[in-house]
Formats: structure tokens, C-alpha cells, sequence
């Protein structure tokens, strides 16, 4: 190889130094992927995901913005139901609110009624009348709406003989064919 055939651009210095940096850059090259091989393939690989989300992220911008509106409506839809069940919640707390009035009404009506059944039963024992045979009196015409009075109902007679031939479940006489004694007295026989 002479100098001259080489060609005039290309002079001797610049071809050995094409074939020396290229036997070079391979050499590094190939030292480099035997030694790093494995973490270059798994950085490229996210490296190409990273650009995959970044796209995908960019090309979902625009269309973000007819969701804008969509989030709009949802706080519409939102509040309606919010204002709907402050709604409820006040329907509930008046209906609450007049049962309580109802209660304390029937409350203060049954004190009411057992204050005039004492000022009754007062008045009877204040006459010399019983106040038992009063106060259900009372209580009767109550229940009857009737206005009140001061006769006391007779009790029925008891017309069953206190004493005399009749039946005795102790005694065992008298009274049919059944008749009951008692049992032995003694410890009890088991296992």
C-alpha cells in the first residue's frame, strides 16, 4: 500500500484510525454489553413504558375536558341529593317533634285524671265513704263518659257455706271418688 493509492481524500492517518476506532468501538461495545447486558435491556424496557404512559396521558388531555363538564353535572346531581336528604331529615324531625307533643298531651291528661281521682277519693273520705268503692266508681264512668257520682255498686253475696258438709281437698273426705295424701316422709329413694 503506497500512499498515493489510497485516493486524495482519504489520507493514511484517517484510514488506520477508521480501522483502530472501529475495532476499538466494537471492542468497548462488546465488553460493555457482556458486562451490563441484562440492566441496558431492563432500562430500555421502561424507558419504552415510561414513553408508552406519557403518551397515553397526552392524548387523554384534550378529551379531559368534555369530562369537565360530566363533573359538573355529577356536583349538580350531588347537591340535589344532599338538599333532598336535608329534606327528609327536617320531615323527620317534625313528625318526631309532633309526636312528642302528642305524648306530653296524653301525659299531662293522665295526670290531670289521676289529680281529680285523688280530689274524688279526698272528698269521699272527708264524707266517712269509702274511697275504694269510689275511685273504681270513677273509674267506670270514665271509661262510660258518664258524670260522676257517689253511689257505690253492691258486691254480690257469697253464697258458698263457710262451713259444712262440702269438700275438703286436705281432709280427703267428701267431694268425689279422687282423694290425695301425702307421701311418706324419708329419704328419697334413687340412684
Amino acid at each position: 500500500m503506497e500512499l498515493g493509492d489510497t485516493g486524495p481524500a482519504a489520507g493514511p492517518g484517517q484510514a488506520a484510525l477508521g480501522r483502530g476506532g472501529l475495532d476499538f468501538l466494537q471492542h468497548t461495545v462488546g465488553s460493555l454489553l457482556s458486562s451490563y447486558g441484562w440492566y441496558i435491556l431492563l432500562a430500555a424496557v421502561a424507558i419504552y413504558l415510561l414513553i408508552q404512559k406519557i403518551s397515553q396521558s397526552l392524548a387523554a388531555g384534550p378529551s379531559s375536558q368534555p369530562g369537565a363538564a360530566d363533573a359538573a353535572v355529577e356536583r349538580e346531581v350531588v347537591v340535589r341529593r344532599q338538599e333532598a336528604l336535608a329534606a327528609a331529615r327536617l320531615r323527620m324531625q317534625e313528625e318526631l317533634n309532633a309526636q312528642a307533643e302528642r305524648y306530653k298531651e296524653k301525659q299531662r291528661q293522665l295526670e290531670e285524671e289521676k289529680r281529680r281521682q285523688k280530689i274524688a277519693m279526698w272528698e269521699s273520705m272527708q264524707e266517712g265513704k269509702s274511697y275504694k268503692g269510689n275511685l273504681k266508681l270513677s273509674q267506670q264512668e270514665v271509661e262510660s263518659g258518664a258524670s260522676t257520682s257517689s253511689a257505690v255498686p253492691k258486691s254480690k253475696p257469697n253464697k258458698k257455706p263457710l262451713r259444712g258438709g262440702g269438700y275438703n281437698p286436705l281432709s280427703g273426705e267428701g267431694g268425689g271418688t279422687c282423694s290425695w295424701r301425702p307421701g311418706r316422709r324419708g329419704p328419697s329413694a334413687g340412684g
